[in-house]
């Protein structure tokens, strides 16, 4: 009873909180002048990913690393397959792949980024600056391209800020703010906690709890926002704060947590083993990300730029398809489908 409790109100502060926080700080910074694009590229999309980036961080100060990988892994999974594919399937999305082209580019490019550095357990402090930097950079360059093209993506990461359109006095901004990062802040660590019981009573790995339950969790802002975008039409937006999500999560939530707790993902007892040899199920060196993990991934990657870039348009049964692989996923990850790969 305690856990489901502690599991249900994660969700509900998570979610409450993480939409205070963007809703707050984006009115703060229209106060202060900040430009609609740099507030959709910036705040909306770290806001967005920040319920993630917390409960990354609590999960491995208290040694749950499969929940703080897992939860990338999993939200990454999540708002491809669940996000947009409820989206799509609530309306077909009319997409621009050209306004898509140069976040989704960059997005396959971390996505790989981020395999060498989970086949290599290489999540040292020096791979987390790496990371954020990299972020940083790319925020950067983002605005200046998107300022001086007037591009097509710049179009869509103001569209982005308007979704969060209130003329909230300065006071109830800031109120709003501070109280989205305390129900942040609370939220993973009850969902930390009950995401940590509910796998020893499963008797499932936390990694698996993880991909799961803390991953739909702490995706519910994503999933809210683009579901309300698609129906007003605005399929560039849903799709946009995907992508940008899921840059976030690999590059500013493992940069920074790599930074504050450099980590292994090698299970107890793998010690001493190559790193070049110990990720991924090598031999006796259990990496507590599996083929099947990475697999789904890259599908969700493969299947959303296949959709997205034919035919102009995510159909609803494309929608479809992307549910239907989202459960086969989590169906493997919890046994009850055989798993293809390992």
């Amino acid at each position: 009873m305690m856990m489901t409790l502690l599991i249900l109100g994660g969700f509900f502060l998570l979610f409450i909180g993480g939409e205070a926080l963007v809703r707050g700080s984006v009115g703060i910074a229209r106060k202060v002048g900040m430009s609609e694009l740099v507030i959709g590229l910036t705040l909306v999309g770290f806001g967005t990913s920040l319920p993630e980036m917390v409960t990354s961080l609590q999960a491995l100060s208290e040694g749950a690393t499969g929940l703080s990988i897992g939860n990338v892994i999993g939200s990454n999974v999540a708002n491809i397959l669940l996000v947009i594919g409820a989206a799509a399937f609530v309306r077909a999305i009319t997409t621009n792949p050209a306004a898509l082209a140069r976040d989704g580019a960059f997005m396959v490019g971390v996505t790989v980024l981020f395999a060498v550095i989970v086949w290599i357990d290489g999540f040292t402090r020096t791979t987390g600056i790496a990371f954020t930097a990299l972020l940083i950079a790319y925020l950067v360059a983002s605005v200046i391209l998107d300022r001086r093209a007037n591009s097509a993506a710049g179009g869509m990461h103001s569209d982005e800020a308007e979704e969060f359109e209130h003329d909230d006095p300065t006071w109830l901004s800031i109120l709003m703010t501070i109280g989205g990062i305390a129900g942040v802040i609370v939220g993973a660590r009850f969902l930390v906690s009950g995401g940590s019981d509910a796998a020893r009573l499963f008797g499932v790995s936390e990694t698996v709890i993880g991909i799961s339950i803390v991953a739909i969790g702490t995706s519910l802002p994503e999933l809210v926002t683009s579901i309300v975008a698609a129906r007003k039409g605005k399929a560039d937006v849903a799709l946009g704060n995907v992508l940008g999500s899921n840059v976030f999560n690999i590059l500013g939530i493992l940069g920074v947590s790599a930074i504050v707790f450099p980590f292994t993902l090698i299970e107890t007892g793998a010690a001493g083993v190559p790193l070049e040899i110990a990720a991924m199920q090598f031999g006796q060196a259990a990496s507590i990300v599996t083929w099947t993990d990475m697999g789904a991934l890259f599908l969700s990657v493969f299947l959303l730029f296949v959709f997205a870039f034919t035919g102009r348009k995510l159909a609803r049964w494309e929608g479809g398809v992307l549910l239907a692989a989202y459960v086969l996923y989590i169906g493997m990850r919890f046994d009850l489908i055989p798993p293809i790969l390992g």
